[in-house]
């Protein structure tokens, strides 16, 4: 009895490690408290309210798949551009690269795509403006974004992408625009994930003060959204707040 008993205290830690992992990763780091010192209810909670949500809609086990299987969705694009090499083909395949943070065959791949009818193809320009900011080339991106903006017919509509425009302008060291562009993303689409980076960005430039105030922002107006909301923002809330340990 007592072997059996051992058994299932082991699955047991092994389940709550993986939790803790999980919530890590994710950015759930608001229950970690909950995971830590209430071992094994806590799980059970977090099961069924963070986990099981995701296992119904798809999500977790897409999560695992690409865990275990890193290089299975570069295998089927390459595949498919070997049957078909057409343009659609060719950006599935620079976008899986871009999800292994392979940017340098992302980006050519993209860049063989700008001919003929896609010689200023909107999405393309968006991809490649993309895959230059997460390699680090902001003036690049810059350039695609302002191609971007440039264009009557093209705007650059999710909020995300306004962000990246923001953040690539400072990583290109135009800190007065980048100012401003943090504050008119904040102001207009009352952005979270922007407060942490105008936070990251005043902590840089030494008004540690201001930064306080946005990281502080973010805890506050994080009660405000509705759950589903909440969750999908839980992450910048645990480095808001670690930030804001930093600061003291």
């Amino acid at each position: 009895m007592f072997a059996y008993w051992n058994d299932y205290y082991y699955i047991a830690v092994i389940l709550q490690v993986l939790a803790i992992i999980h919530a890590l990763k994710t950015g759930r780091g608001n229950w970690l408290y909950l995971l830590i010192f209430l071992p094994g209810i806590g799980f059970v909670i977090y099961f069924a309210m963070e986990l099981l949500p995701e296992i119904t809609n798809g999500n977790f086990s897409k999560g695992l798949k690409k865990y275990f299987f890193p290089n299975q969705e570069v295998n089927e694009w390459q595949r498919k551009v070997q049957i078909a090499d057409s343009i659609t083909n060719k950006l599935g395949l620079s976008n899986a690269y871009a999800n292994q943070k392979q940017y340098g065959k992302a980006i050519e791949l993209s860049q063989s795509c700008l001919q003929g009818h896609y010689s200023d193809d909107p999405a393309i320009l968006l991809q490649l403006a993309r895959q230059y900011f997460y390699n680090g080339q902001y003036k690049e991106s810059l350039t695609y974004f302002d191609q971007l903006y440039a264009k009557n017919t093209a705007r650059i509509s999710m909020v995300e992408d306004e962000l990246l425009y923001v953040r690539a302008q400072e990583g290109n060291g135009e800190n007065e625009l980048a100012d401003k562009g943090y504050q008119r993303v904040i102001r207009n689409h009352h952005s979270l994930e922007a407060r942490y980076y105008y936070g990251q960005f005043l902590k840089k430039q030494s008004r540690k003060e201001d930064a306080r105030e946005q990281f502080q922002a973010v805890r506050s107006e994080i009660r405000l959204l509705p759950r589903y909301l909440r969750k999908r923002n839980a992450g910048w809330l645990s480095k808001s707040i670690r930030e804001l340990l930093s600061l003291k």
